[in-house]
């Protein structure tokens, strides 16, 4: 996962995306995943985790 163009980790499912949007300065329970102005998604979105 990248922010603002900085990696910051491996998410492996919402819970991990949730965190890392935490240290980003959001907040958590504000975020919707499937905002797409906010989140970017690249070969799947906010229902697919392998």
């Amino acid at each position: 996962m990248t922010v603002q163009g900085a990696i910051v980790g491996l998410a492996y499912g919402p819970v991990d995306l949730l965190e890392f949007l935490r240290r980003a300065g959001l907040d958590p329970d504000t975020v919707a995943l499937d905002d797409a102005k906010l989140i970017e998604w690249r070969g799947g979105g906010s229902t697919e985790w392998g």
